[in-house]
């Protein structure tokens, strides 16, 4: 089976209504949201294809949204889509950089 960012539609459908419904994403728009997730989708696709052969997951991520493609006993990976939730209001560490 050919892995392609179609595969996941339905996953990509329902993460597209997350976004719109649930998260606040100052970086992204619902349309940059859509791009960002295909080409993730298709950078996971990528590692989980040539990954190897003891490893189980291609995993692909930006600062808002990690996507991974797991190994399953279906016909198809199993696809994953995370919105890595932040704050611009949260305190840095010691040295100024973010915690």
């Amino acid at each position: 089976m050919e892995l392609t960012p179609d595969t996941f539609e339905s996953e990509l459908q329902d993460a597209l209504k997350s976004f719109d419904r649930f998260i606040i994403c100052i970086d992204k728009t619902p349309d940059e949201c859509r791009a960002s997730l295909i080409s993730l989708l298709e950078k996971a696709i990528t590692a989980y294809v040539n990954r190897e052969p003891h490893l189980r997951h291609g995993i692909a991520l930006d600062k808002q949204i990690t996507v991974m493609l797991s190994q399953c006993d279906k016909d198809r990976p199993l696809c994953g889509v995370y919105f890595n939730l932040s704050s611009p209001y949260h305190k840095a560490k010691r040295g100024g950089e973010p915690g």
